[in-house]
């Protein structure tokens, strides 16, 4: 059965959701390759201390090894956010044909928003790019995530100002 791309994007929202659920930045990617998930992957980024364990690079990786072979040919990948310049050049690198993702990132994002790595016909390999698949849905995820990010910060600080107070008494 040939699945839709909405389908394998609330998969990649799943892989979203694991990583906000341990203070990550909820991003999630998966790898399809002849209509069967071969990776699936979100963010590791302050877990692992490592700025290279985005979604895309991890799920990429895992797809390699997968088919023992560092060409993803016959690949999708779905990703929650728009690919960095990081990983939209590891999946030229990795020969990966299609790309879906959710949201747009207006501040990184290397496939429509501040470059369009994916179609520059310069590189010896383009990607067929589709864009806004479950954009909302993808968006609100990060919308809330940081959010509470910054509700949390800003109860520390008053919480910090408060015992500061009372150390003064």
């Amino acid at each position: 059965m040939k699945h839709t791309d909405e389908y394998y994007m609330e998969l990649a929202i799943e892989e979203a959701n694991k990583a906000g659920s341990i203070g990550e930045v909820p991003i999630g990617a998966i790898i399809v390759h002849d209509d069967q998930i071969i990776s699936s992957a979100h963010n590791l980024r302050e877990t692992s201390k490592n700025a290279v364990t985005h979604a895309e690079l991890m799920a990429i990786q895992q797809a390699c090894e997968k088919l023992d072979n560092w060409r993803l040919e016959n690949t999708t990948i779905y990703v929650t956010l728009e690919p960095c310049p990081m990983c939209a050049g590891a999946i030229l690198q990795s020969r990966i044909p299609r790309v879906v993702y959710g949201a747009r990132d207006a501040k990184a994002g290397c496939v429509h928003s501040l470059y369009t790595l994916l179609n520059d016909a310069r590189f010896n390999h383009e990607c067929d790019v589709t864009e806004g698949v479950l954009a909302e849905q993808c968006g609100q995820l990060l919308t809330d995530f940081f959010r509470e990010l910054r509700a949390r910060k800003k109860e520390k600080k008053r919480l910090r100002k408060l015992a500061e107070l009372q150390d003064e008494l």
